[in-house]
């Protein structure tokens, strides 16, 4: 059963003004509605998200990576900025939880989650929710979680706290996917880099069928902008501990992973943004898919014993509530 818990959550914006994004370019918060309630039905496309054994098995690796040994399932599961419902659906497929709810900023989100949700079978509800204020009780869930949502969020130690406010005593989150503040910068020079060399290179006649047409370029582009603004934090992993204590978490640890893998994921990634998506053959999706398997397994195997966890790109830190 896949129910919207509010009726008076407000309706998805796909299509923003040129007034409401110079606005948003000075309203975090509005930024963060407009660019996902943009991106919100072509998301799981253009980051190649699925809800089978490929992204079961992600979504599950990187719970394990920093809760190997929880006792599952959890009763019930909230997703915090759940985008397209990506994280907490494909936990709960894996068995992690029983029952979800999916919340974020953006209604577009919300309504393609619980869609998502609906579609597999999933018992779940969703909100628009600020994580700043997230609109349920108390001592509500075993478990929060959340994929590449905290550096979106302008104060990430309140949103911790209402984390907690929201858990059960002893209930935990595992927040995955945000950003390293040193994987940030190659990561964006890499993307940037590739975005002007593919833009430029299909400028060529010979190549023309292999370039968007220039209004999709150029809302893309507009998009960057946004991304710019909802792109708020970096963090370095001792930190983002430290933010997680101050909040009042107990039980704090952190890991990092992907160095290689990110170096071959974001050109992809641009590529796929800049290319037609029929030019782009099966084999495209297997060397992109196998190539981030092989670099994942020389970041987990090699490079994680010769290099610092700050350099790696994704930081994920998990803790819980304080038994009462």
């Amino acid at each position: 059963m896949t129910t919207n818990t509010s009726g008076s959550d407000p309706a998805p914006n796909p299509h923003a003004t040129e007034e409401q994004v110079k606005a948003a370019l000075q309203d975090t918060k509005l930024a963060q509605v407009l660019y996902h309630d943009w991106e919100a039905e072509t998301y799981d496309d253009k980051w190649s998200i699925s809800y089978d054994e490929r992204c079961i098995d992600y979504a599950r690796g990187r719970f394990d990576a920093i809760v190997p040994h929880a006792s599952l399932p959890y009763e019930r599961a909230m997703e915090l900025g759940c985008g397209t419902g990506f994280f907490l659906l494909n936990l709960m497929q894996s068995g992690v939880a029983k029952q979800g709810s999916v919340t974020d900023l953006s209604p577009g989100m919300v309504r393609v989650a619980l869609r998502n949700a609906e579609h597999l079978g999933l018992d779940v509800d969703g909100r628009v929710a600020d994580a700043e204020k997230i609109p349920y009780d108390d001592n509500t869930f075993d478990l929060v979680v959340g994929h590449a949502v905290l550096h979106h969020i302008p104060d990430v130690e309140l949103s911790l706290r209402e984390v907690l406010r929201v858990l059960k005593p002893g209930g935990r989150f595992v927040f995955a996917g945000e950003p390293s503040t040193i994987g940030d910068f190659y990561a964006r020079w890499l993307s940037r880099a590739t975005w002007y060399v593919t833009t430029n290179v299909t400028r060529i006649p010979a190549l023309a069928g292999w370039r968007r047409p220039q209004a999709e370029l150029d809302e893309s582009s507009r998009a960057a902008a946004l991304e710019a603004v909802v792109d708020i934090h970096t963090f370095d992993p001792d930190d983002l501990a430290g933010i997680a204590r101050k909040a009042g978490a107990a039980k704090v640890d952190t890991a990092t992973e992907e160095f290689a893998a990110a170096m071959l994921g974001w050109p992809v990634r641009t590529v796929e943004a800049a290319v037609p998506p029929d030019k782009l053959s099966w084999g495209w999706a297997r060397f992109a898919f196998g190539g981030w398997r092989g670099l994942s397994w020389l970041d987990e195997k090699v490079l994680r014993k010769i290099v610092p966890p700050k350099f790696f790109y994704n930081v994920i830190v998990t803790g819980t509530k304080p038994a009462a």
